[in-house]
């Protein structure tokens, strides 16, 4: 009967300690399904509405280059995905490789090497293209994907840390002070008697004693939830960013069209004069191109009836989740103290210490009368003298130091991304400035705009059948002048 009775209580306490914290862990685990959908679903229609706009906008132009927007957009996925992603050298390489592609289109007349592009690609930063826009958009596109990423992973840690600290099995010694506490009124005759509630919490502030420890790393990782969720609602938001990114990818690519003769003088100085085609294919080259326009997108320009029925849903969608955002900051602001409210919120159980629960008349653990020992102090190391549970509080739970290891690792990163910081791209490197991403410049070594540095962007010999006469005209001077004295030697020599 005693082992009956044993089992029956490690299996109550257990569904207590479920049903009690069923709350917090259905809080977590629908809201990240919900977030998720979300930003995947942003992320989605971003790529199909740039794709939309850019086919009715420029063309053939674009579908013959749409690779470079498809890439920037995979590359986007797969770093909210989890994946092992710098998010500044995803952008720096889709516009270093759109400029290479749009060089080529305002420059028929010539052919370029891949060499002499990877030339110009180098010269992005300093050359500017594409005006303020590249780097206004890093800033953007790198804050609200890092906050969207972190906080939905966020979410994941703080549910499966809940799921298994919520299933954690009772010791033996907790098991036999729950037994006593539940069936011995029984034994002595007083199946209607309940527990006392100060007895309850005694008891059970014994046998949550490592959970309580989890408190101060899960109100902490809370805090930092809380304060991503302020991104989530703040000008760098992932909708405000990735929403629009089509029409400002458009007017970047215009502002190159504009600055296309100071662009490409400027190439032609750093990289050298390219070599121009043989007369029949540049012939040709410009029938086929000298059409080449940009223009900037206007809102007539909005591609289909389902881009457009597709951008209401998702701005419908977007403010069914700002709502989301505000009701989820109150959700995680009552799930801070979690553990350690547990012992309160299962000893006010009904069927623990009943509905009117009378503190002379309750079980006190001997007899039916008033429970006189103190209440202990919540954690580990306050269960010293707790009458009620023996604990060794020199060995605290693995399995718990496990999880409050776990919240100090997505804390960490929470807060690194309220911050606009990618922890796992962080330069700890102590020669470089700290922002992780960086060129890792500095004012000394770095040339400075449109200073090029011959030594990382040589003259290629194979681009240089017609020489740059700005560049050049000292040189012939000087191989005019040699030239002249050597026939002037040959032909003293042959008188």
């Amino acid at each position: 009967m005693e082992d009956k009775l044993s089992q029956q209580s490690k299996l109550e306490f257990e569904s207590l300690v479920e049903e009690t914290s069923h709350f917090v862990r259905a809080t977590f685990v629908s809201w990240h399904r919900k977030f998720d959908e979300f930003f995947r679903e942003l992320l989605k229609n971003a790529e199909k509405s740039l794709n939309d706009m850019f086919v009715n906008t420029y063309g053939m132009l674009y579908m013959q280059n749409t690779e470079v927007f498809q890439d920037l957009f995979t590359e986007l996925k797969r770093y909210y995905t989890g994946g092992n992603v710098n998010l500044e050298e995803i952008l720096n390489d889709f516009w270093a490789r759109l400029l290479e592609r749009m060089f080529q289109l305002i420059n028929p007349q010539y052919h370029f090497s891949e060499d002499y592009l990877e030339c110009v690609s180098k010269y992005t930063d300093q050359l500017k293209p594409f005006g303020d826009i590249p780097r206004k958009l890093k800033v953007q596109v790198t804050r609200a994907l890092i906050a969207a990423r972190t906080f939905v992973q966020g979410l994941t840690v703080g549910r499966e840390v809940a799921n298994r600290v919520s299933k954690i099995s009772p010791n033996p010694g907790c098991i036999r002070a729950l037994m006593k506490m539940l069936y011995c009124p029984y034994c002595r005759g007083l199946p209607s008697v309940r527990p006392c509630s100060n007895y309850c919490l005694n008891v059970m502030k014994g046998c949550l004693a490592n959970q309580a420890d989890l408190d101060i790393e899960w109100n902490l990782f809370i805090d930092a939830m809380l304060l991503v969720v302020d991104r989530l609602e703040g000008p760098f938001n992932i909708e405000s960013v990735m929403g629009p990114i089509d029409v400002k990818i458009s007017e970047a690519i215009v502002n190159m069209q504009e600055n296309s003769v100071q662009v490409s003088g400027k190439v032609f100085l750093g990289c050298g004069q390219p070599k121009s085609p043989p007369l029949l294919r540049l012939s040709r080259s410009f029938s086929e191109n000298n059409n080449v326009r940009f223009h900037p997108y206007t809102a007539e320009e909005r591609p289909t009836t389902a881009a457009i029925t597709s951008l209401d849903r998702l701005r419908t969608l977007w403010r069914t989740m700002q709502n989301a955002v505000i009701e989820i900051k109150d959700k995680l602001k009552v799930s801070k103290k979690l553990w350690s409210s547990l012992p309160h919120a299962i000893c006010k159980e009904v069927r623990i210490t009943g509905e009117n629960p009378n503190e002379d008349k309750c079980w006190n653990g001997q007899t039916r009368a008033r429970y006189l020992p103190e209440i202990m102090n919540d954690g580990l190391i306050n269960q010293i003298n707790n009458p009620e549970v023996d604990v060794d509080i020199t060995r605290p739970d693995t399995f718990i130091r496990q999880q409050i290891m776990a919240l100090r690792v997505i804390t960490n990163k929470l807060k690194n991304a309220y911050n606009g910081n990618d922890v796992n791209f962080q330069d700890t490197s102590e020669e470089t400035s700290g922002s992780g991403s960086g060129s890792g410049c500095t004012d000394d070594i770095c040339p400075t705009e449109f200073d090029f540095i011959t030594t990382e962007a040589p003259l290629f010999d194979s681009d240089r059948g017609e020489m740059d006469f700005s560049a050049g005209s000292q040189i012939s001077q000087s191989h005019f002048t040699v030239l002249i004295c050597v026939i002037l030697v040959l032909q003293r020599q042959w008188r």
